[in-house]
C-alpha cells in the first residue's frame, strides 16, 4: 500500500487526510474505501441516513474505534499506527491516547464530568495529558468560556447547566486542546429545540477560525451557511462531496438527491 505523507508541492499539510478507510462490524461493512481530505481551517459538513456510518467515521479518525485497513493522518501525523519500512504497525494504547489528547472531539451527550466545574472540565486534559502548566491553562479555559458565551458559569458544575451551556463547555474543551481539528458528533441532537440555535450560533463563531472543524449534522439549512464542503454518505461510502451549493443545492447522485428530498 503506498502511503501519501501529507503536504504535496508546497501545500500545507491537511488537518485530516484519510485513505482507504474500511471498517466493519462482524459482516456488516460500516465503512468501505473512505477517502477525504480536510484543508487547515476547513469546515466539512458531513450528511446523511441514520446508520450511514457518519459517526463512526468520526470515531474512528479519533480512534475511539479500531479501523480495520487503510490510514488516517491528523496534521501529517498518522493515528494510532507507526510506519516501519512499509508496513503498519500498531501503536500501544498510552501512544493512542496521547495522540487523542490533540484531536478535538465534541459528543452529542456532552460527556462533561459531573463533579467538576465547567472551568476544571475544560482545563483537564491539557494539564493532565498534554503536561501544560496550571496557571496557564486555567486563564485560557476562562477565556475560551467566554468566547463561547458562558464566562461567567465557569464555576458551576454540569447539573446546574442546561444542555445547550453543557455542550459549551464541551466545544471549550475541545477548544483547549489546541487541537488542528474539531470533530462534532451531531451537537444538536441531545438537546431541546429552543437550546439548538445557541450551540449553532457557537459553532459558526468557530467556523474559519484557524481550526478545521469536522461536523456531522442533520441540520442542513447550517450544513448550507457554515460549511466549505458537504461530505454525503450512505451505506457507508461517500456518495458526492463538494461545496454546498452543489451537493445540497444541485446534486449530482440521484441518492443524494433523494435524501435531501425527504429532509428539506
Amino acid at each position: 500500500m503506498s502511503l501519501s505523507t501529507g503536504a504535496v508541492h508546497g501545500e500545507p499539510t491537511p488537518a485530516v487526510e484519510v485513505r482507504g478507510l474500511r471498517k466493519a462490524y462482524g459482516a456488516h461493512q460500516v465503512l468501505r474505501d473512505i477517502d477525504l481530505t480536510v484543508r487547515p481551517g476547513e469546515v466539512v459538513a458531513v450528511i446523511g441516513p441514520s446508520g450511514s456510518g457518519k459517526s463512526t467515521l468520526l470515531r474512528v479518525l479519533n480512534r475511539l474505534e479500531p479501523l480495520d485497513s487503510g490510514t488516517v493522518r491528523i496534521a501529517g501525523e498518522l493515528i494510532g499506527y507507526r510506519l516501519r519500512g512499509n508496513r503498519l504497525h500498531a501503536l500501544p494504547d498510552r501512544r493512542v491516547r496521547r495522540q487523542r489528547t490533540g484531536i478535538g472531539f465534541v459528543f452529542q451527550q456532552f460527556n462533561l464530568f459531573a463533579h467538576l466545574t465547567a472551568l476544571e472540565n475544560v482545563a483537564l486534559a491539557p494539564i493532565a495529558a498534554q503536561g501544560r502548566p496550571r496557571g496557564q491553562v486555567e486563564a485560557e479555559a476562562r477565556e475560551l468560556l467566554t468566547r463561547v458565551g458562558i464566562g461567567e458559569l465557569a464555576g458551576a458544575y454540569p447539573r446546574r447547566l442546561s444542555g445547550g451551556q453543557q455542550q459549551r463547555v464541551a466545544i471549550a474543551r475541545a477548544l483547549a486542546l489546541r487541537p488542528p481539528v474539531i470533530l462534532f458528533d451531531e451537537p444538536t441532537s441531545a438537546l431541546d429545540p429552543e437550546l439548538v440555535g445557541e450551540v449553532l450560533d457557537v459553532i459558526r463563531g468557530l467556523a474559519h477560525g484557524g481550526t478545521a472543524l469536522v461536523i456531522v449534522t442533520h441540520e442542513i439549512g447550517f450544513a448550507r451557511e457554515v460549511a466549505d464542503t458537504v461530505v454525503f454518505l450512505d451505506d457507508g461510502a461517500i456518495v458526492e462531496q463538494g461545496p454546498p451549493a452543489v451537493v445540497l443545492d444541485q446534486p449530482r447522485h440521484p441518492r443524494t438527491q433523494a435524501f435531501l428530498s425527504r429532509v428539506r
